[in-house]
C-alpha cells in the first residue's frame, strides 16, 4: 500500500468509553501519526473525509432500524472491520432488555415511549455483518487497541491473549480473591485484558470483557453454589456486561 491508510471510527447504541480510550491513547498514538490517516471519528473532530475506508473501529450494539442500515453501509465501505468493546461484540449492557422486551423498559424510561423506534433485541455487530476482529472489554483496553491498530499497519494478525483473568491474576502476583477470602469472581472464566483489576483491589472480577475462549462456566456455577450464593444472584453476575455472550447466557441460564 503506497499511500497512508484510512481509520474510521463509528459509534452505535452504546456510553462512547471505548470511543474515550482511543482518545486517551494520544501518547502511543503520536508515533503512528504518520502512519495511518483518521478520516472519519466524530467524537475527536466533525472534519471527516468520505469513504472508502482501510480500518474501521466499531463501538456499540444494533438497536435500532437505522442501525442496521447504517452497518450495512459502514461494512461495504470498510476493507478491515474491528468492533471494539462489550455492545459491540455481545450487545452490552443493553441487552438485557432482551430479557424480558424493549416495551416495558421502554415505559419505565422515557415519558412518551410512543416516539421510541427500536428493535426487540440489542444485538453485536457480527450478528449482521462480517467481522475481521472482536476486541472484548467495557471498556477496551488501550494497550489491546494499540496493538490492533499496529497489527492492522504491519499487515499481521492482533496478538491479543484469549487466556482467563486468572493468567493475569498470576501475572501481577495477586492471591485468589475466591481461595483466600471467599469472594465471587469470574475471573476463571473471563477474557483477559484489564489486567485483573478488580482481583488486585481485593474485588471479584465482574466479567466486563466477556467469556474467555474456552470458558468452563459450569465449574464455575458449582463453585459459586457452593460457596452460599443464590441462584439469582449468579444469573445477575452473568448478565452484567455481557447478557447476550453465548457462554455466559447459557451460564445464567443453567443450574449448577
Amino acid at each position: 500500500m503506497n499511500r497512508t491508510p484510512t481509520l474510521a471510527v463509528w459509534k452505535f447504541a452504546s456510553c462512547d468509553g471505548c470511543q474515550l480510550t482511543l482518545l486517551d491513547c494520544e501518547d502511543e498514538l503520536l508515533p503512528l501519526a504518520d502512519r495511518v490517516r483518521i478520516a472519519h471519528f466524530t467524537e475527536a473532530s466533525s472534519a471527516t473525509v468520505a469513504g472508502p475506508y482501510d480500518l474501521s473501529l466499531v463501538e456499540g450494539s444494533i438497536t435500532t432500524p437505522d442501525d442496521l442500515e447504517r452497518i450495512h453501509r459502514i461494512r461495504e465501505q470498510s476493507s478491515t472491520l474491528v468492533t471494539i468493546g462489550a455492545c459491540a461484540t455481545a450487545g452490552g449492557i443493553q441487552a438485557l432488555r432482551n430479557l424480558s422486551g424493549v416495551e416495558q423498559y421502554a415505559a419505565v424510561v422515557y415519558a412518551e415511549p410512543g416516539y421510541i423506534d427500536s428493535l426487540d433485541a440489542s444485538t453485536p455487530i457480527s450478528a449482521h455483518v462480517p467481522v475481521d476482529f472482536e476486541l472484548r472489554g467495557c471498556p477496551i483496553d488501550k494497550g489491546q487497541l494499540i496493538e490492533v491498530i499496529t497489527a492492522y499497519l504491519a499487515g499481521r494478525e492482533p496478538d491479543v491473549p484469549a487466556h482467563s483473568v486468572c493468567f493475569e491474576c498470576k501475572q501481577r502476583g495477586t492471591p485468589c480473591v475466591m481461595v483466600t477470602q471467599g469472594t465471587p469472581c469470574l475471573g476463571p472464566v473471563t477474557h483477559a485484558g484489564c489486567g485483573a483489576l478488580c482481583p488486585s483491589l481485593g474485588r471479584g472480577c465482574y466479567g466486563c470483557f466477556g467469556p474467555m475462549n474456552t470458558p468452563n462456566t459450569d465449574a464455575l456455577s458449582r463453585q459459586l453454589a457452593a460457596s452460599g450464593m443464590p441462584d439469582g444472584t449468579r444469573r445477575r453476575l452473568y448478565r452484567t456486561f455481557n447478557a447476550a455472550a453465548d457462554a455466559f447466557a447459557r451460564a445464567a441460564e443453567r443450574r449448577p
